[in-house]
């Protein structure tokens, strides 16, 4: 008898849950320098912004948040508006574009036959939950030659901001700046790998400058 009362209550719960409207989710976003690129550059050339990897957590949107070591989990309600390492990719190239390094940034799925590429991978982008609440990002990049075939330089961060109130968008935006001082990093660190290795333009010689090979 008591078994068959947990049974119909049980069904009543899911039944009245059923009948109430579905709750709303609320999505979060990601600063994008909105600054246009500047008219010059410091090296002419075209540099690639790869896809960056991660685990399958994190090629979705869902917020993660872990509560111990090997305890993960996601917010129902709670999304980014697309996956973190579509949102890193996007803003790494915005960045690379307004730093006034290169003469055009390109992503991957754009097809760009540049010779340099920017590729990397986000290992954590999530919420940790312990004595205090942080936001964690760690990601590696790295500069590959894909004529050469070569990695010329790699830069890894993990670090871990302070959330300043128990919420969810506290939490996004501990985030959004752990990853932004992580990105300004990689920049620092390809500005200085590329001012003692500048790399030189590659661009397919004129039909004039053929002629005159073939005439020496």
């Amino acid at each position: 008898m008591r078994l068959a009362m947990a049974v119909a209550l049980v069904v009543g719960v899911v039944f009245l849950n059923g009948c109430g409207s579905p709750r709303p989710i609320t999505y979060y976003g990601i600063q994008i320098p909105a600054a246009p690129a500047p008219a010059s550059y410091t090296y002419p050339i075209e540099i690639v912004v790869g896809r960056v990897s991660g685990p399958d957590l994190l090629e979705s949107s869902p917020i993660v948040y872990k509560t111990g070591r090997n305890v993960i989990g996601t917010y129902q309600y709670h999304r980014w508006t697309e996956a973190p390492v579509d949102l890193i990719q996007d803003k790494l190239a915005r960045m690379l574009r307004v730093s006034g390094q290169f003469q055009s940034v390109t992503t991957q799925a754009a097809g760009s036959a540049g010779e340099l590429m920017i590729r990397g991978r986000l290992y954590e982008f999530s919420e940790v939950d312990g004595d205090a609440i942080t936001g964690l990002v760690s990601m590696e990049f790295e500069l590959y030659n894909r004529k050469t075939a070569k990695i010329l330089w790699s830069h890894f961060y993990s670090q871990t901001e302070p959330v300043g109130a128990k919420q969810v968008p506290a939490v996004a935006q501990a985030l959004d700046r752990n990853l932004d001082r992580g990105l300004q990093e990689v920049l620092a660190g390809l500005r200085t790998y590329l001012a003692s290795n500048p790399p030189v333009e590659t661009r397919a010689p004129s039909a004039r400058g053929l002629n005159e090979a073939k005439a020496k």
